[in-house]
């Protein structure tokens, strides 16, 4: 009796270590059409006892991400909402995905989870589906531009294309290369098996937009280059229709001068063509920086002669000026003339620059009247 109990407990035993947690994929890799259907095949194993308790198989499905930490099941995923089919047969399973989405691309993975301490397995890594549509490649050579409808998912011997112009069908186009002239002016597409590609085109709508409305020195501007293109466009930026660098959809000027006013545009340009922009002015605005007095004229002035003090600053926007005498205040303009001056006018004279960003007062002015008499 105890030697029948002794060979149950080896077969048991052989049984439980003659199976291991598995998952087997057929390819690891697979690229699939937008809009057709894919199938994903695999095999699992587990082990049919465990600590001599049976195994029973609780639950089997794909996922793709995690929810709370657990894998998502993908038929409770609303991403995949009626596309998603389950087959399975023995330890045969099988993953069906109808009319593809680009946001399919991902790894797919199948798990089986039973009655078992920690029996639930993952098959990692998983295999990866790579899902895209036909695109319109653009190619420039010698002879000109040309244009290719390509997709690394195109299935060998494939013929059937379809070539829009401006969204219109160019009837006589089937090859997967474009064969007539191709202009900046138009929009291009091609179509495979109804898989339509997006279209190309050179850039339009190109548009220079400013961080601020109001620029004042010493602050950070950033130009920002926007176009509408397919392929992408790249950017050069000019200055007064001088080219600068460097060159990107950004142009940045991180602490700006009054050197940095003038007249900025754009030009965006793709396999296609190229598109300028709009242009855009930068008027830095500062504080009056110093205020100054001038006389004239400048030589001994006497008694009864015309006589002009002009106050002057570098101010953006201009300045407003008020003249002070001896600390008093005099007149709130550029210039203060005298027609015919007079001894008693003598005196320190200063003035003061004022804008809205700031204010700059001189250094006085001694203005000494002669009088004619002692001549």
């Amino acid at each position: 009796m105890c030697d029948i109990l002794g060979l149950l407990l080896l077969h048991i035993e052989r049984r439980i270590h003659s199976q291991t947690w598995g998952v087997e994929y057929s390819s690891t890799q697979i690229c699939a059409l937008e809009g057709s259907t894919v199938e994903i095949p695999c095999t699992y194993s587990y082990p049919s006892w465990k600590d001599y308790k049976k195994t029973v198989v609780q639950r089997t499905f794909w996922f793709t991400e995690l929810n709370s930490r657990d894998p998502l099941d993908l038929r409770e995923d609303p991403d995949y909402a009626d596309r998603i089919t389950y087959h399975f047969s023995g330890n045969n399973c099988l993953l069906r995905i109808s009319d593809l989405k680009l946001m399919d691309s991902a790894e797919y993975k199948f798990r089986i989870e039973t009655n078992q301490q920690g029996g639930s397995y993952s098959g990692s890594p998983g295999v990866t589906l790579t899902v895209t549509g036909p695109r319109v490649e653009v190619i420039r050579s010698s002879s000109g531009l040309g244009l290719v409808c390509s997709s690394r998912c195109f299935p060998p011997g494939h013929f059937s294309f379809m070539w829009f112009k401006n969204g219109e069908e160019i009837q006589g186009e089937t090859s997967y290369s474009y064969r007539n002239p191709v202009s900046p002016e138009d929009t291009y597409s091609c179509s495979y098996e109804g898989q339509r590609s997006s279209e190309v085109y050179a850039p339009k709508s190109v548009i220079v937009s400013m961080n601020l409305t109001e620029i004042l020195e010493d602050r950070s501007v950033t130009l920002t280059c926007s176009s509408d293109a397919n392929p992408a466009a790249s950017y050069t930026w000019f200055k007064d229709n001088q080219g600068l660098l460097p060159g990107g959809p950004y142009l940045i000027l991180p602490s700006v001068h009054r050197s940095d006013s003038g007249r900025y545009h754009c030009v965006a340009e793709n396999e296609l063509g190229k598109t300028a922009s709009e242009y855009v002015s930068i008027n830095v605005e500062y504080p009056p920086k110093t205020s100054n007095v001038s006389v004239n004229p400048s030589a001994e002035i006497l008694e009864d002669s015309s006589v002009t003090l002009t106050c002057s600053s570098d101010a953006n926007p201009a300045a407003s000026y008020t003249w002070f005498k001896d600390n008093r205040t005099l007149i709130s303009e550029q210039e203060v003339h005298f027609s015919s001056i007079r001894s008693e006018d003598s005196g320190n004279y200063s003035c003061k620059s004022k804008n809205k960003h700031g204010q700059s007062s001189s250094v006085p002015l001694l203005l000494d009247v002669q009088c004619k008499c002692r001549l």
